[in-house]
């Protein structure tokens, strides 16, 4: 009984809310500016939250069997991730790179200096099953007269907590694009004061592209790690259409000798 009359008192408290927004959607163009701002900012709490909840159920339903897709991870690896923007449809699923940066989902963005803007970027639904991953990203770029285009990963919490010297992290890419990709992957730490930068070439042939970082070499102070995250960096890319159709960042200890 009691399941029941909850069930009852949430679908008539979602009622009242839809049509709460009807209403002042309908009354948004006679509202005044203070209160306008006031319900712009409390829509777009209530968006962000929709949007994470559409992108985890489009992962869990819409792609029967996500989690298989995931390449073989190397023997003692303790965490990896396929970050959401490969996972779920994004809202806002396309954009024109004018600013300098344009965020792209939870956690990713695109950076550039071009001032001529002239790079599309756009999330595109995969269709093979070597594509892995349920969604992809496709950069367009047409001309191009920047010094640096970059895409910038942000690791969650969990990739950070307990890293150490002795992890290998590892970034696994399966790239698609009209002619060879020169790319590099930089791994950026941060540790109180200083940034570890590590850089891995990838290959210019083949879908499949992987860049692993040893952490020993990068003279880390592993007590004092803030944050990490990976760039992919994209060289002579004016004129070019890249789709990145998966990409799974990982870390595992280094063995023992």
């Amino acid at each position: 009984m009691a399941g029941r009359i909850t069930q009852f008192l949430e679908g008539w408290h979602q009622r009242r809310t839809e049509e709460r927004w009807t209403r002042l959607a309908e009354a948004a163009p006679d509202l005044a500016g203070y209160e306008l701002r006031s319900l712009r900012a409390e829509a777009r709490g209530m968006r962000r939250q929709l949007d994470r909840m559409l992108q985890a159920a489009d992962a869990r339903l819409a792609v029967p069997g996500l989690h298989t897709g995931l390449p073989q991870m190397p023997l003692g690896t303790d965490w990896c991730q396929r970050p959401g923007l490969w996972c779920g449809a994004l809202a806002d699923p396309g954009a024109v790179c004018t600013a300098d940066r344009t965020p792209l989902g939870d956690g990713v963005a695109l950076y550039h200096d071009c001032p001529l803007g002239e790079i599309v970027v756009r999330q595109v639904r995969n269709d093979k099953p070597e594509d892995r991953a349920p969604y992809g990203l496709a950069v367009d770029v047409f001309g191009f007269k920047g010094s640096f285009l970059s895409l910038a990963l942000n690791l969650p919490a969990a990739a950070v907590e307990g890293l150490k010297s002795r992890h290998l992290v590892r970034a696994e890419m399966v790239v698609d694009s009209d002619g060879p990709v020169k790319a590099y992957a930089r791994l950026n730490i941060k540790h109180g004061p200083n940034l570890a930068q590590p850089v891995s070439a990838l290959p210019e042939q083949g879908r499949d592209k992987v860049a692993e970082f040893d952490l020993a070499y990068s003279d880390l102070n592993d007590k004092r790690i803030e944050r990490a995250w990976v760039d992919l960096i994209l060289n002579g890319a004016a004129m070019s259409r890249i789709v990145i159709r998966d990409l799974v960042v990982s870390r595992r200890p280094r063995a023992e000798l």
